[in-house]
C-alpha cells in the first residue's frame, strides 16, 4: 500500500476494482482488488487476467472521467460477446474512483472563516488557511495554517484548487492577482456587492481580461438569502460543492438544478 500512500501524497486520482462475487471458476476470488491509473493501466492487484482485465480497465477510465462508480459483469463463459476466456463462471467487479480531496486556501480570520473552514473540511476539503491571526486552536480543522504572509506570497493554488477570500478588504488585491495567475478551480471573494463591483473594476482597469474576472465569484456563495456567518459560510461551501462536482460530471451544467443556481 505504499504507492496508494504516494498516490495520496502527490494528489494523484485512481481507480479501485474490487471482485464482489463470483459464480463457478474465476482465476480471481471474491475481495481481490486491484489499482488502475488515470491511463487505465493495472498498477497494483489482481482482478483476473486477460479481456477481464481490460473490460474492468476501460470501466475504470469511465468512472475517472465521470466520478462514478459501477459494476462491472464479466460472463467468462462466453469466448465472444463476453471476457474471451472460458473458465466456466461469472465474475461481477466492483469499480470506484479515489480522488484526492480538493484544496481549499482560505484567507482571512473571523467567524465567517472559522465556519468556512470546519464545513469546508466535513465535506472533505483539505484547508490551507492563510492569516497572521490564524492559529490551530482557533481553527483545528485545517490541514495547514500559515501565519507567515502578509502579502499573501505563499498563496499557490495548483489546477483543481479552491481559493476563498476573506480578508476584510486588506489584502484582497494581491490575493486575487496571485488566484487569478493560476489554475485554480474556484476563486470566491467575500464581500458586499458593491465592495465586489469596486473590486472587479479595479482589477478591470489594470488590465484583467473579463474572461478572467468571470472566474471570481463575487460576492462568494449561492443565493439562500443568508444573514448569519453560519448562513454565508454554508452558501459559500455550496458553490464549491457544487464546482466541485461540475468538475467530476461536467454534463451537470446543463441540469435545471444547476441552472437553477447560476
Amino acid at each position: 500500500m505504499h504507492l496508494l500512500r504516494q498516490f495520496g501524497d502527490e494528489r494523484i486520482p485512481y481507480a479501485l476494482a474490487t471482485v464482489v462475487e463470483v459464480i463457478g471458476s474465476s482465476s480471481a476470488p471474491p475481495s481481490s482488488r486491484a489499482v488502475f491509473d488515470g491511463r487505465g493501466q493495472l498498477i497494483l492487484g489482481w482482478i483476473g487476467g486477460g479481456c477481464a482485465q481490460s473490460m474492468v480497465a476501460h470501466a475504470a477510465l469511465d468512472s475517472l472521467r465521470d466520478g462514478k462508480a459501477r459494476m462491472v459483469d464479466i460472463d467468462l463463459n462466453d469466448e465472444i460477446f463476453g471476457a474471451g476466456m472460458p473458465c466456466g463462471g461469472n465474475t461481477r467487479v466492483f469499480v470506484e474512483p479515489v480522488f484526492p480531496n480538493p484544496i481549499l486556501w482560505l484567507l482571512g480570520r473571523g467567524t465567517l472563516v472559522q465556519h468556512v473552514c470546519e464545513l469546508a473540511s466535513r465535506m472533505d476539503f483539505d484547508v490551507i488557511v492563510d492569516d497572521a491571526e490564524a492559529t490551530p486552536d482557533l481553527l483545528p480543522s485545517a490541514s495547514c495554517i500559515i501565519s507567515d504572509d502578509q502579502q499573501y506570497e505563499k498563496l499557490a493554488p495548483q489546477a483543481g484548487d479552491f481559493v476563498v477570500i476573506a480578508t476584510h478588504h486588506k489584502g484582497d488585491y494581491a490575493a486575487l492577482r496571485r488566484a487569478l495567475g493560476s489554475a485554480a478551480a474556484y476563486i470566491g471573494l467575500v464581500s458586499s456587492r458593491k465592495r465586489a463591483s469596486l473590486v472587479l473594476d479595479r482589477l478591470r482597469r489594470e488590465g484583467f481580461p473579463q474572461e478572467q474576472l468571470d472566474r471570481i465569484h463575487a460576492p462568494a456563495g449561492i443565493p439562500i438569502g443568508s444573514r448569519t456567518p453560519q448562513e454565508i459560510a454554508l452558501s459559500i461551501v455550496a458553490e464549491m460543492v457544487s464546482q466541485r462536482r461540475l468538475m467530476l460530471c461536467p454534463p451537470m451544467r446543463d441540469h435545471p438544478a444547476h441552472k437553477a443556481l447560476t
